[in-house]
């Protein structure tokens, strides 16, 4: 069983396909639209919803981030590759994302919230080096967990080999780009590779792949973090690949 906190997170959870099982609130939370709406959506979903006292509901609680509202839902479910490209492989302008050992949850949590909101069909990560879904991604991707396939394989080697096989054409996003992000052209199938926080796409996944591109640095600083970094690429790609 998942714990999902906050208001918004709650509210996109029961706006998903993934079954809660029940919402906790606690007494003396304030009132708003949000909570109004989580509430209407819980009863037409027919999933109980149980006011508790401040120090049941804190005992409960994973963080300090729950606004006085928790949902207890059934365990998430990575989408499998095979599935996830049985579903795209009809449509002509697809992107998807592979993030090479990308750990920090919050960075992971930010990119599944710009992923969504720009339209990407999926997000790949690995079972190991990398950031799962929990609580604290769930939070920073402000509940877009529930509206984005996402994968979790074992070996991105072989991922990029079953996507090449599928149609994608293969970026690497990284500081040592051939060409800048805006030169490049994102029509058709696209796979976007964004490496980890302190070293960037790997070496093989590198030169594995079709094209790179860079993000330009004019600053002193010379490098973004990496959620802020995939939000401009995607953005691009989106806008060029499925329209402004």
């Amino acid at each position: 069983m998942d714990i999902i906190e906050g208001k918004n997170p709650v509210l996109e959870l029961l706006k998903g396909e993934r079954k809660a099982i029940k919402i906790l609130i606690s007494k003396g939370v304030r009132r708003c639209k949000t909570l109004a709406a989580i509430e209407e959506l819980a009863k037409k979903k027919r999933i109980p919803i149980e006011i508790i006292s401040k120090e049941r509901f804190a005992g409960v609680a994973r963080t300090k981030a729950h606004q006085g509202v928790i949902a207890q839902a059934e365990s998430y479910h990575y989408r499998d590759l095979e599935d996830f490209l049985d579903k795209v492989k009809e449509k002509p302008d697809s992107i998807v994302v592979i993030l090479d050992e990308v750990t920090d949850p919050q960075n992971l949590g930010s990119i599944i919230r710009s992923a969504e909101v720009f339209g990407i069909d999926g997000l790949i990560i690995t079972k190991n080096r990398s950031a799962p879904i929990t609580s604290t991604t769930y939070k920073a991707s402000a509940g877009a967990v529930e509206h984005l396939d996402i994968i979790q394989v074992g070996s991105l080697g072989g991922t990029v080999k079953a996507l090449k096989d599928a149609g994608f054409w293969v970026f690497a996003v990284d500081g040592r780009g051939e060409r800048t992000y805006y030169e490049a052209d994102f029509s058709g199938k696209v796979c976007l590779i964004l490496g980890g926080e302190d070293k960037g796409v790997g070496r093989l996944l590198f030169e594995g792949s079709d094209f790179s591109v860079r993000i330009p640095m004019r600053g002193k600083t010379g490098s973004l973090n990496v959620a802020v970094a995939a939000a401009i690429v995607m953005c691009e790609a989106s806008c060029k690949s499925k329209g402004a």
